[in-house]
């Protein structure tokens, strides 16, 4: 019944006319009815086709156009009278030329662009007009509107609507019809010198052939004829134009998605979407497909006043042929009026109110025996309006108000489109709803369920294209904060079901009168699947009366959905949606309960005994008698009761336990004993830690230390000294044990210090995890108030499996065990403690993820991949295999997958279902599958009569199943084996399935073959005595009460476990599992969180010498068993397929990968050899087969060892079996017909039932030869796994587990949930991830995208975040703080990862290595270093006693001064020479400099009187912000102090930058406020908590790591301490330390050294205590009061010490407060004789050597010194110097005459700082460009020469030159301490190879005796006026001899030369004279050597 007409109305009546159109629309195969209303009265364009060409597509081609034809000639309208004609110009006259316009200033109306047209005439120019962007193109030729608005950039003309007017305006002088794609060429724009360029072209390609415009083929393909496999292929190729993101529509031809990334071009604000062009079959009634052929719709018109009706034909929604059996979400259900109504969805009291109650006198009676008699309970969807109230029978319908909240939902626009006022865009209509929904209903399969998230998404992208134009342009003002990677709607993608535009305008809406047509004219294209209930309907009531009449009647058989509609007058429109389809009604009832109330339910039809039908049904084998009569025959205990009668029950557990022992069976020749062989291949693994979670346990101490490294001050990780920890994990004992089990083993307790390291009970570990049961609430308030009494302790709170229990605690009762994790981890005494965090871990965090989330998402840690660009980034032994490998494997294609189906058990399960339509299907699904894999275990026992065909009375799979459990044993010969895990969530029907599979192993005699285990969370593991013994044997265990505890100690057990529970609860399973059965899950809660959770379980690690786990490879799934394995287990529906053989035939060349072909090769000289079996009691052979000649076909399958039972004895295979089963392996699959159970499994097993047939039935053919009949046209996934694919795995070995260790386990799913889970959404994630990740969380909109294949774990996180709320019963529903848009506890983290990964491990190590960190960070680097240049062979006076206080002058001025230097970081300067001094011998000095290089140091704790830096934060350390609470914190001014010295020849200017909080320190002018002066104390001032030394500590480069906080080491004593800085450093010291007095030193000081620094504070403090004198002296004080003394500290000294001579044995040195240290000093009584004090530093080894003895010695001082300014005013640091400045200083001191003093019983530890420092010098060229290595030669060189210059102070230059090349300068010194170097003056370093001798010429100084000393050199550097030829004459020097004059210029050198007549004893050459490599702005520095005469 196509549409011929071309669009007119001509003379067909109106009601022809609109049937044909919507029946013509409804016949494409896409959800959005087409605008049939626009096109009765609008002329439409409709051109039949030449060729799949439309006639009209000449339009859109350039003038390269492919038709050979004359095109047609144009003539165009004359221009008016007196306009110009000049090419290039307006009509109006002005220039349009971009020559012309390039540099005039053009204004340009907002939403235009400039662009540049193509004239004919002017090739060679471009014309400047101004295009409305809307209608041009975007850069991938998209998204261009259909028309023309300009306006011209000469004259200024506005208001062209068409291009053909602007043409003519413009002057084009076209010869054929003007076009906007042929003639708009280039965008202009402006380059950086403002011209006009011509810029990109404009991409029209969205409009040509291919791109876009696909025309519509004629209407009138017939229906009934498909488009071949071939055209649909290559079209599917070229006009598939899904969006990104969508459902790629699966072309038929050969079973792969095809996808085109295209966007879909935009046309009048809405999608002109292309169509997908493969055949679709649309199921319009019961067994009644019909076939639409390929259809496209018609283009956008070429002029725009005429209609155009946008269509798409895109396939069938994917989920409509590739999920039959899913669900809607889960929800809570209320009780009302008996009835179960859905309460879901939390509504906003903003929306427009949906009332339950219908208004008063409208009521519907439900009839009586409804479920009775129609063999359902129907499902009634509260649409629009208010549902009447149901009396009578009510029980017996259920009422849902979820598809009333989709409806709501998806009426509630964004927030981002209410801030624009009155806007267009306005949400979807009631009518448009209504008819959305029924169109995604008639799409629905027979046996499909309606999903809601699909309905919203349809709403969605309808929504979106009906507004796409208002929509872009509310979205234009976006920032470019908003550009980038977005989560908002920004990219709606196309989903299933979802159509492609919006086919009715918004414009022209759907009206009320208009929709019930619609919808039934919808509803009648599937024949009674649909029906729509709108004409005379008066009310709802009304309706649903009509609805239960007829379906009492049984009008309704064939009917799904029942669509009721009330349109009444003057009234809103209402509407409810009635499902009576019984699949679809059980589905849906099932899913209205909560899952505690489905286990509820399942539990009462046990007890009451409604399921002893469906047990007494499944008993009966039809014609093969029943399976307890046989299994009685075949035992001598057969009186065990039936097990599901509650009466009987009891006995039956008694009877178990009389039975149970494995001692009493009676068939001792089938046990399995513990042998005492071993077994070389086995291993226990899952103690080891692996490289990636030692990369996960860094990334967790990596967050954590960002925490502690914040801003927030939320974690102080310096405070704590230990860590203690707590794991929750959830109330399962296997998982509490397993946890204890792995931090038993992981080594955590003894690195804590909690346990000892001999201490052997498992048991103590216990304490450390806790269940989270009612126990849990006292454990941890214990670690609460321990928490708080050990505020040193940082405590772990380790959340493990969060996401078992996030219940809001208010909403939980007590009993319920729900609700613990808020009550505890939320309350605010964990919250509010500073010392404990908290560890979230989880495999499914998204429940954790909301808008209301405690956890910030910078506190996320996900779980890393191991591979990046197949590049195995960890190296690990292992590799995992999760649930991505598993979906992985469904698409590979290479063999058999790992997650498959059961179609024979799927059969069986729905014919009962209907049967039994009041049972729970989870009762008959379980009862089906415990009876399957009880006659499996009778058919491969051999104990019941060959006469019984038992085979076809199972699955495929079950049988498969069984062999391989009973088998696997056998061929290890420590019988090893495998685990089988059956997931049944009730423990009801658990119990039920233990108790009778347990019956019927005892029966059949297999108790000692496998274990039966009863998997209940709450009870511990029951494993039988003798399994035990072997398990204990394995694993050498010598406990002698070991029970296991864990699943993974059941690693090789041949075992069947039954995990019950609700779900799953973290319990890890071993690696020898096989097979996870999931076949009896539940389907109805449709959560990412659950069908994860269920998945999981089959989580694996591999060996990694197999293949990638994201390409298995073939085979690699497949393990002894699989070659047998028959075509049966289906993956695909099999309707439709009748009679049609497999496509794989036996002479089908293996694939196997090259390293098991390799092994194969190895192990097995002729691969020629299989051993097969398939009749229970077959022996095992092995059975000769003939290679194919084919290089390719030699690559047979390993040996299999799938054998029921394996005897020793050799037999021969009988030739009838192996015929039958390569002959199985080509039958054709038979449809199932569901007759009966016998006839039901017969059927669903053809192959088995073909191999009970006589053996003259059987076809003799070769294997070869034995080639389907007739090849199919779509090939069914499920192959024969023998013909697919060998075995991955090594035949060698013989040992079954270790050949399935390498291999992950195969899971079976329900057909319902492998159709969900195996499908794809647009973007390439499976569809699962798009439901809703838990049940705790709603979506916050309708409008939301979906998630994107390419997203991160970390964007995830952000989408959910963005995406999810919390529902009322969530814990995180409270977590909303007004005002913020957060509320992140600062101590929450959450590590997620894949289940099964080894989280736990990661964890754990992470405790560990946090505890090393801790001590770590209570420990520093100490320099621990002797004292070099010792000379031991001095004989020693005692002086003073060792425990003397203080030292006196007297005896010190009589102890020799100790030139020699002992600090160990001088050990590669020059010796400073010393008579009696002897240095050692042995003296290396390559070992010398490398000791320097490696400095000695020791890893020492901090005290509690330890300086820190910016890192450490504590509450004490808090009041160092300043002493003063009136000021405020931070708040500091900046002061200039000015002062002059004759050195320096200016004045001075210093800054100083003063907190408030320390300004009493200073003395300020009261009328300016300008700074005077510092403060200083008297020296008769006593204070126990007041230093009075100024502190001075100069730093550069150590903003972050100097130790500037004193605090603690000053033991809270009061001190001035100042922060000496250059210049360029002020402002980041004064940001990392706000709190300290700043000293800035001057720019000219930038570039200074160490020398500088101490220069300028010695002088200013001698300036400042003379004006402190001076104001002291007008107060009419003593001038000699004032304290003179101030310390100079350097900026590592981290901690100081004592020693104690009080100790019992010797001497001790311990911690002290540098508060003692320097009240001792200063407490000294004639401290002011001393010119300078120091301190000794610390070394290990000082006290145990023979060189301490006395207290006090006079010598070099280091590092930290109490300066006494007063005494030392005539004796300045060199402000020059860069090293060695402290040993000239105190050279050049001692020999002026003053006191020096080490207090020997002091010492400070300086800590070791590898960055800044004055000891760093970089030493670079001028020129930047030039990366050259600068050696010490280049340093100098010859005056005026031309020289690569250098940017370093001449002084370094100096110093370094002279340290590294001095034994060439000198070569009389090396190595010759007799013969020293003499400097005067100044000392300076000449390297470790050569000594100084220093001497001063100033007058009564103090020097050694020279007398008799033979020098070898002389060293004057800057000699003054005290240096004269007399005082040179008083030394001797040898022959030879160097001398070296050091001068600032070259005149100075000459001027020294003459003023000290050194040319009477010195030769000098021109060619000795040099200077430092520096520019002559750069002041070089110049000396001169020469040589003794």
């Amino acid at each position: 019944m196509g549409n011929s007409y071309a669009g007119q109305l001509r003379t067909t009546r109106f009601e022809e006319v609109l049937h044909n159109s919507i029946e013509a629309s409804l016949r494409s195969n896409i959800v959005v009815p087409r605008p049939v209303f626009s096109q009765l009265y609008l002329e439409a364009e409709q051109p039949s086709t030449h060729n799949g060409r439309t006639e009209n597509d000449e339009e859109d081609e350039e003038d390269g156009s492919e038709s050979n034809s004359p095109p047609i000639p144009y003539q165009m309208k004359p221009p008016p009278d007196g306009c110009c004609t000049t090419d290039g110009f307006c009509q109006a006259g002005r220039d349009l030329r971009l020559s012309s316009l390039a540099s005039d200033s053009l204004d340009l109306l907002p939403g235009f662009m400039l662009i540049g047209l193509k004239s004919p005439s002017l090739p060679e120019n471009l014309l400047v007009g101004a295009v409305d962007h809307r209608f041009l193109p975007d850069e991938r030729g998209h998204n261009a509107l259909l028309g023309f608005s300009g306006y011209c950039m000469g004259c200024g003309e506005k208001g062209f609507r068409y291009f053909t007017d602007f043409a003519n305006h413009i002057n084009l002088k076209l010869s054929t019809q003007p076009k906007k794609q042929k003639h708009l060429k280039f965008h202009l724009y402006r380059d950086n010198q403002g011209v006009l360029v011509k810029g990109a072209p404009i991409c029209w390609k969205g409009h040509g052939k291919i791109g876009g415009r696909i025309r519509q083929m004629s209407s009138s393909l017939s229906e009934t004829h498909a488009a071949s496999d071939e055209q649909s292929s290559s079209a599917a190729l070229l006009h598939s134009s899904h969006a990104p993101g969508s459902y790629a529509a699966a072309s038929h031809a050969n079973g792969v998605a095809q996808t085109s990334d295209t966007p879909q071009p935009l046309t009048n604000g809405t999608h002109a979407a292309s169509s997908s062009t493969q055949p679709v079959i649309i199921h319009s009634g019961p067994g009644r497909p019909s076939t639409t052929g390929l259809q496209t719709n018609a283009g956008p018109p070429k002029k725009r006043h005429k209609g155009w009706s946008p269509e798409t034909s895109s396939a069938l929604l994917e989920n409509a042929g590739k999920t039959p059996t899913s669900s809607l979400l889960t929800s809570s259900t209320v009780t009302a009026n008996g009835a179960r109504l859905d309460a879901s969805a939390t509504l906003s009291s903003s929306q427009r109110s949906l009332s339950t109650l219908s208004p008063s006198g409208l009521s519907v009676a439900v009839p009586d025996q409804l479920l009775h008699t129609c063999g359902l309970q129907p499902v009634i969807f509260k649409g629009h309006g208010p549902l009447p109230q149901l009396t009578g029978n009510f029980s017996e319908v259920l009422v849902s108000s979820l598809l009333q909240s989709c409806y709501l939902s998806s009426q509630t626009l964004p927030r981002v489109y209410q801030h624009y006022g009155p806007s267009p865009i306005q949400p979807l209509s009631t009518e448009m709803q209504i008819l959305l929904t029924v169109y995604y209903l008639v799409q629905l399969g027979p046996e499909q369920v309606p999903l809601i998230e699909d309905l919203e998404q349809i709403f969605m992208r309808s929504w979106r294209e009906s507004h796409l134009s208002e929509i872009r342009h509310n979205q234009q003002p976006q920032t470019a904060a908003t550009q980038g990677r977005h989560y908002g709607i920004e990219a709606p993608p196309a989903l299933p079901g979802l159509p492609q535009h919006l086919g009715i305008a918004p414009q022209q809406p759907l009206t009320p009168s208009q929709l019930p047509w619609l919808a039934q004219l919808a509803a009648s294209s599937c024949g009674e699947g649909v029906v729509v209930l709108g004409e005379q309907v008066g009310s709802l009531a009304q309706g649903l009366q009509q609805m239960f009449s007829k379906l009492m009647e049984g009008r309704f058989e064939n009917t799904n959905y029942i669509v009721v509609i009330v349109t009444a007058s003057g009234h809103e429109t209402q509407s409810c949606v009635v499902v009576t389809g019984k699949h679809q009604c059980r589905a849906l009832a099932e899913n209205m309960f909560s899952p505690n109330e489905g286990l509820r339910e399942i539990n009462q039809q046990l007890s009451s005994g409604e399921a002893q039908e469906l047990i007494q049904f499944c008993s009966s084998l039809g014609q093969d008698g029943d399976m307890d009569f046989l299994l009685d025959s075949a035992t001598l205990d057969s009186n065990e009761p039936s097990p599901l009668s509650s009466g009987q029950e009891s006995s039956e557990e008694k009877s178990m336990k009389n039975t149970h022992s494995p001692k009493d069976s009676n068939s001792p020749k089938d046990k399995i004993l513990p042998s005492k062989e071993t077994c070389s291949e086995f291993s226990v693994e899952w103690r080891d830690i692996r490289p990636i979670q030692l990369a996960v346990a860094r990334k967790l101490l990596s967050h954590v230390c960002a925490i502690a490294d914040s801003s927030t001050q939320n974690l102080d990780l310096v405070s704590f000294d230990r860590v203690n920890f707590l794991i929750l994990v959830p109330p399962s004992e296997v998982t509490f044990q397993q946890t204890v089990l792995h931090l038993w083993g992981s080594g955590v307790l003894q690195e804590l210090g909690s346990l000892e390291q001999d201490c052997v009970s498992q048991r103590e570990a216990e304490r450390y995890v806790v269940k989270m049961d009612q126990s849990a609430q006292v454990r941890v308030d214990s670690l609460i108030q321990e928490a708080h009494s050990n505020s040193y302790t940082l405590y772990i709170l380790v959340h493990d499996h969060a996401h078992w229990d996030v219940s809001s605690a208010s909403y939980c009762s007590a009993d319920s065990g729900l609700g613990l994790v808020d009550q505890l981890l939320n309350s605010r005494r964990v919250r509010d403690a500073p010392n404990i965090l908290i560890l979230h871990v989880t495999s499914f965090p998204f429940a954790l993820q909301t808008q209301f989330t405690r956890i910030s998402p910078y506190n996320e840690i996900h779980w890393p991949p191991s591979f990046s660009n197949d590049v195995d980034l960890y190296h690990e032994r292992t590799r995992y295999f999760g649930v991505s490998e598993l979906l992985e494997s469904t698409r590979s294609g290479s063999s058999l997958p790992l997650m498959r189906c059961d179609s024979s058990f799927e059969s069986m399960a729905s014919a009962l279902e209907e049967r039994f339509p009041k049972l729970h299907s989870a009762v008959i699904r379980t009862t089906v599958l415990i009876h399957h894999y009880c006659t499996a275990l009778m058919a491969v026992s051999g104990r019941i009569g060959g006469t019984h065909n038992l085979h076809k009375h199972t699955s495929v799979e079950t049988l498969g199943i069984v062999q391989e459990l009973l088998s696997a044993a056998q061929q290890c010969p420590a019988h090893h084996g495998h685990m089988i895990l059956l997931r049944i969530p009730s423990l009801a029907l658990a119990a039920w399935a233990h108790r009778r599979l347990s019956r019927v192993r005892r029966q059949l005699g297999l108790e000692e073959r496998f274990e039966i285990i009863l998997g209940n969370p709450s009870q511990p593991l029951n494993v039988g005595h003798s399994f035990i013994d072997q398990i204990k044997l394995w694993l050498k265990i010598q406990e002698a009460d070991w029970v296991p505890r864990t699943y993974l100690e059941l690693e090789a057990l041949p075992c069947i476990l039954i995990l019950t529970g609700a779900e799953p609860q973290g319990e890890s399973l071993p690696r020898s599992l096989k097979y996870c059965d999931l076949r009896v899950i539940s389907c109805s809660y449709l959560q990412r969180t659950t069908l994860e959770q269920e998945l999981g379980l089959a989580a694996y690690l591999l060996k990694a010498e197999s293949r990638s786990p994201h390409n298995p490879g073939p085979g690699s799934d497949l393990l002894e068993s699989d070659a047998e394995k028959l075509s049966s287990t289906d993956n695909e529906e099999e309707e439709g397929q009748e009679n049609e053989s497999s496509p794989v035939s036996s002479n089908q060349p293996l694939q196997s990968s090259p390293d098991v072909a390799a092994a194969a090769a190895a192990a097995d000289p002729s691969p020629t050899q299989s051993s097969t079996s398939t009749s229970p009691k077959a022996p095992k052979s092995t059975v000769e087969t003939t290679p194919s000649p084919s290089p390719a076909h030699t690559q047979l399958p390993p040996q299999s060892s799938s054998q029921p039972f394996v005897f020793h004895q050799p037999s021969i295979l009988h030739p009838s079996q192996l015929i039958a089963q390569t002959y199985s392996l080509a039958q054709p699959i038979f449809q199932p017909q569901i007759l009966s159970q016998s006839q039901l499994l017969a059927s669903a097993n053809p192959q088995l039932y073909f191999q009970t047939l006589p053996q003259h039935q059987i076809p003799h053919a070769p294997p070869q030869q034995l080639a389907p009949a007739r090849p199919r046209r779509h090939p069914s996934k499920s192959t024969s796994s023998s013909s697919s694919s060998p075995r991955a795995s090594s035949p060698h070995l013989s040992c079954s587990w270790a050949r399935g260790v390498s291999r992950p386990p195969s899971v079976l799913l329900p057909r319902s949930l492998y159709d969900i889970i195996t499908a794809n959404d647009g973007s390439g994630l499976p569809r699962c991830t798009s439901f809703l990740p838990h049940m705790s969380v709603a979506w916050a909109s309708s409008f939301r995208p979906l998630l994107s294949k390419m997203m991160t774990c970390t964007e995830q996180s952000l989408y959910y975040r963005q995406w999810t709320v919390p529902r009322p019963y969530h814990m995180d529903s409270s977590n909303r703080t007004e005002g913020r848009s957060d509320n992140f506890h600062p101590r929450r983290l959450l590590l997620s990862g894949p289940p099964q990964v080894g989280k736990t491990g990661a964890y754990l190590h992470f405790l560990g290595i946090l505890s090393r960190m801790l001590i770590r960070l209570m420990e520093v680097d100490i320099y621990n270093e002797e004292e070099i240049n010792l000379n031991v062979q001095l004989d020693r006076v005692q002086y003073s006693p060792p425990n003397a206080l203080w030292p006196d002058p007297d005896v010190m001025k009589t102890l020799p001064f100790d030139y020699i230097v002992h600090d160990p970081k001088y050990d590669d300067i020059s010796l400073v020479y010393c008579p009696g001094y002897r240095p050692a011998s042995d003296a290396n000095p390559a070992h010398q400099e490398e000791v320097c290089l490696r400095r000695r140091t020791t890893r020492i704790k901090l005290s509690k009187y330890a300086a820190f830096n910016t890192y450490h934060h504590c509450e004490q350390c808090h009041l160092y912000l300043g002493f003063n609470p009136r000021y405020q914190m931070y708040e500091s001014t900046l002061h200039a102090f000015t002062f002059t010295h004759l050195l320096l020849g200016e004045e001075i200017q210093l800054y100083f930058i003063i907190p408030k909080s320390k300004e009493h320190y200073f003395s300020f002018n009261q009328p300016g406020g300008q700074l005077e002066g510092m403060r200083l104390p008297l020296a008769a001032d006593r204070s126990p908590d007041c230093i009075k030394s100024p502190i001075f500590t100069p730093t550069t480069g150590r903003h972050e790591h100097g130790l500037f906080n004193l605090y603690h080491a000053m033991d809270g004593a009061s001190h001035l301490h100042i922060l000496v800085v250059k210049e360029y450093e002020m402002a980041v010291y004064k940001k990392y330390w706000p709190n300290h007095i700043l000293l800035v030193l001057p720019p000219v000081f930038n570039g200074a050294g160490i020398g500088a620094a101490h220069f300028l504070i010695k002088e200013l403090s001698y300036h400042n205590l003379e004006l402190e004198r001076s104001r002291r002296q007008e107060g009419s004080g003593s001038i000699s009061d004032v304290w003179p003394f101030i310390i100079l500290a350097d900026d590592s000294c981290v901690m100081w010490n004592v020693v104690d001579f009080d100790a019992r044995n010797s001497p001790v040195e311990h911690s002290a407060s540098l508060k003692q240290v320097l009240q001792h000093m200063e407490g000294c009584p004639d401290l002011a004789h001393y010119g300078l004090c120091g301190i000794r530093k610390w070394s290990s080894r000082v006290l145990a050597g023979p060189n301490q003895r006395e207290p006090f010695s006079r010598g070099h001082l280091h590092d930290f010194l109490l300066l006494n300014v007063d005494r030392s005013q005539n004796v300045q640091y060199d402000q020059n110097r860069f090293t060695c400045h402290d040993v000239d200083f105190t050279l050049r001191l001692h020999s002026a005459g003053l006191l020096v003093c080490r207090f020997n019983n002091f010492s400070v530890m300086k800590k070791q700082i590898a960055i800044g420092g004055y000891r760093t010098f970089i030493i670079k060229t001028k020129m930047m460009d030039v990366p050259t290595s600068v050696g010490p030669s280049q340093y100098v060189c010859a005056p005026d020469s031309k020289h690569l210059f250098l940017a370093t102070p001449a002084q370094l230059l100096l110093e370094k030159y002279l340290q590294h090349t001095s034994h060439k300068l000198f070569p009389l010194s090396t190595k010759n301490y007799e013969h020293p170097v003499l400097s005067v003056d100044y000392y300076i370093n000449l390297g470790p190879e050569v000594t100084v001798c220093f001497v001063s010429s100033r007058p009564h100084s103090v020097n050694i005796c020279t007398t008799g000393l033979l020098f070898s050199g002389l060293l004057l550097c800057f000699a003054d006026a005290f240096v004269t030829p007399s005082f040179l004459k008083k030394f001797t020097f040898l022959k030879g001899a160097t001398l070296c004059v050091i001068g600032a210029d070259r005149s100075s050198l000459r001027q020294t030369v003459g003023r000290l007549e050194l040319e009477e004893e010195w030769r000098f050459r021109l060619s000795d004279e040099f200077q430092t490599a520096n520019a002559k702005e750069d002041r070089p520095l110049f000396f001169l050597t020469g040589k003794h005469i």
